[in-house]
């Protein structure tokens, strides 16, 4: 099952990374008639991110042998970059990626007018972004992981 759920965790963050630009380039390109665009972009990027979070918390509480190891004495996890990156850095800025959807959506239906939708939009999609890029364990890191997983 942990393998079938971290393939799984893998190849669904392309969905979100390709979602999370194309929402942060059609909030920034949205002139009037493309709001649709902004709208479905949007959507994709917050359900991909909804199963990348329900995958990431049941490998990160359940399946994970990194985290049970982890978990069994914290203290020397933090004082380790690849464990604390694991423990910490990778729930903590995905969790606001996260956050940073939904919140830029919501903010992004309350809008007054046009302009200001596109706008909040636009800073939360893009930092959303931002923050899922900075979080991802890339190939050549401390903490890097394989580009696809087979």
């Amino acid at each position: 099952m942990y393998t079938a759920v971290l393939l799984l965790h893998s190849w669904i963050r392309w969905a979100a990374v390709v979602a999370g630009i194309a929402a942060t380039v059609t909030a920034f390109s949205s002139r009037g008639g493309r709001a649709e665009a902004v709208d479905r972009w949007g959507l994709i990027f917050m359900i991909t991110l909804d199963v990348q979070l329900l995958l990431g918390l049941l490998l990160y509480f359940a399946l994970s042998p990194t985290t049970a190891a982890i978990f069994n004495d914290f203290g020397a996890a933090m004082r380790d970059p690849v464990a604390r990156f694991w423990a910490v850095e990778h729930i903590a800025m995905m969790l606001a990626a996260v956050i940073l959807a939904h919140v830029g959506r919501v903010l992004g239906r309350k809008a007054a007018t046009p302009g200001s939708k596109r706008s909040r939009l636009l800073i939360c999609f893009a930092l959303a972004t931002i923050a899922m890029l900075i979080a991802i364990p890339w190939p050549g890191f401390r903490a890097g992981r394989p580009l696809l997983r087979v």
